[in-house]
């Protein structure tokens, strides 16, 4: 079975809570907090396996999970560090989010690995809350959460070429003679449920790949029998050659179905419709005297507006070195950077859980400090880089899209006043 979608849930470890614990030996009559620090939790990382060109592997089992980190301990002892989980996938794998669909990463290309959802970092130990004013700090930083996700997978091929066309054209018999490629020939719909791949070498012409895309029929672009499944595998070609029986074997016609199958591509993916094509009119042998006459008929019809006609028989190799020549001299043209889908969707920053509680209080001892805590502000400072640029703006972005900064101005806070977050302080200008 070929399988080039799967829905998995997957969550990182939690980390490890920081320790409580206060320095006990013989002979020292106070000693100060020596609570270790939690171990971080386990990353999910996405890896390509050369080896691999399915996803049935994730068909059988649905939840991923990394380990979690370990707590601190005593005598200032830090938690072991969760163990990374590592998912091995084929190289083209997109990893979507399920409900959005918003692309999280696309393992193709140079980007062969990818940290996928982070592990919590781990809790600080009360050895770092000692302060001249609270030197028997009993209390500890409880490791971030762990953060879970439903991804859905998707296997699209990586081709220069995309060959289409209705089933029965011969698409896999125009493979096998282009390339190495053996694909399963036989004569009823959908007898290819998988794209092939296939690197043409033929008579001197090399250096490109083509998929072999599974029959499409009308309906595809809607789903209809396997259509998405199909037309997916498109998406990163650069150019495709549209198979047609000029023969009409089954009664259909071959201008038609042109047209059908564009419409299909053009409802699909505006985009992919509009990439350039090359017709191959094939079985042009089974004609005899008439093959002249009805080639004519396609080329009038498509070559006016930019699309070239080239009349083959796959079975014999008739007019197959031109056709593969003139797909060579189009992909020369156009831009040999491979189609990569740009992430959209950011696992650390979206799923920070905004209906978390927290408080925001005036200190105590001190006026001009405010102290902001609870779950909401543990879960972002767990999973934000204050040190990075994109991390610091996120960090100002959460303050004031979470509705902290409304609070503290309710609060009375001035410009000047410290602001306490755990371990972080910052001060406050408006």
């Amino acid at each position: 079975m070929f399988a080039d979608r799967a829905k998995i849930m997957i969550r990182s470890g939690k980390g490890g809570d920081g320790c409580v614990s206060f320095r006990r030996e013989m002979y020292v009559a106070n000693g100060g907090p020596d609570g270790g620090d939690g171990g971080k939790g386990g990353d999910i990382i996405f890896q390509v396996d050369d080896g691999l060109n399915t996803l049935i592997d994730y068909r059988h089992k649905r939840k991923y999970a990394a380990e979690d980190g370990r707590p601190g301990g005593k005598r200032r002892c830090h938690g072991a560090n969760g163990k990374d989980l590592t998912l091995y996938v084929p190289a083209g794998t997109v990893v979507m989010e399920a409900q959005s669909g918003k692309v999280i990463a696309d393992l193709s290309g140079d980007n062969k690995r990818q940290v996928l959802l982070k592990g919590g970092k781990g809790g600080n130990g009360n050895m770092h809350y000692a302060t001249s004013t609270m030197q028997v700090p009993k209390y500890a930083q409880a490791g971030a959460a762990s953060l879970e996700l439903e991804v859905l997978l998707e296997l699209k091929v990586i081709a220069d070429v995309g060959l289409v066309g209705f089933p029965n054209v011969g698409k896999s018999t125009f493979l096998s003679r282009a390339s190495h490629a053996r694909p399963k020939v036989a004569n009823y719909p959908f007898t290819t449920l998988n794209p092939h791949l296939g690197v043409v070498d033929y008579e001197e012409i090399d250096g490109f790949v083509i998929a072999d895309i599974p029959g499409l029929i009308e309906g595809a672009s809607q789903g209809t029998g396997l259509g998405h499944e199909f037309l997916r595998h498109i998406e990163r070609t650069r150019a495709i050659i549209h198979l047609v029986d000029i023969a009409s074997i089954e009664g259909r016609d071959p201008v038609e179905d042109i047209y059908k199958i564009n419409e299909e591509l053009k409802l699909y993916n505006q985009e992919i419709a509009q990439r350039p094509q090359i017709i191959a009119a094939n079985k042009i042998d089974a004609l005899g005297p008439d093959a002249d006459e009805a080639l004519q008929r396609i080329k009038q019809e498509f070559e006016p507006k930019g699309v070239p006609v080239y009349g083959i028989s796959a079975v014999s190799g008739q007019g197959v070195k031109e056709l593969l020549w003139a797909v060579k001299k189009l992909l020369s043209t156009l831009p040999k950077e491979s189609i990569v889908f740009e992430q959209e969707f950011f696992p650390e920053e979206e799923l920070l859980v905004e209906s978390l509680p927290y408080t925001v209080e005036r200190d105590e001892k001190d006026p001009h400090t405010f102290i902001v805590e609870g779950p909401k502000i543990e879960k972002m400072l767990g999973y934000t880089n204050l040190d990075s640029e994109k991390g610091f703006a996120f960090f100002q972005n959460f303050l004031k899209d979470g509705g902290i900064l409304e609070d503290l101005e309710k609060e009375g806070i001035q410009d000047g006043d410290t602001v306490r977050m755990y371990g972080f302080a910052f001060e406050y200008y408006k």
